[in-house]
């Protein structure tokens, strides 16, 4: 499995990619979590005080959002899936997504 950190995320771990140990049963959430204690600077980035990561931030699973799938953040993960993270700054649009389900 693998994490892509593109924009300031990029400056943070360092890299362009991240491999992660492929185990069964990882979610989108489990990776993110793992990226934190991989990488400390980046919690503070995706995560409020909660735990929850911040609403703006854009993450995509092999392009898709994972926010829009059945289980969301607690999607299961596979063990060639590509988990995309780019920094707000970077993509360059608002997560339309995101925004469109708050409204409604």
């Amino acid at each position: 499995m693998r994490v892509e950190f593109y924009g300031n995320y990029r400056t943070i771990t360092g890299g362009k990619t991240f491999e992660v140990e492929s185990r069964q049963n990882l979610t989108v959430r489990d990776i993110l979590q793992n990226v934190c204690v991989r990488f400390p600077a980046l919690k503070d980035e995706l995560f409020n005080e909660y735990g929850d990561l911040y609403a703006y931030i854009p993450v995509y699973v092999n392009g898709r959002n994972p926010r829009l799938m059945e289980a969301g953040l607690n999607t299961l993960l596979q063990t060639d899936d590509v988990l995309s993270l780019f920094s707000p700054i970077s993509s360059g649009r608002l997560n339309v997504e995101v925004l469109t389900e708050k409204s409604e």
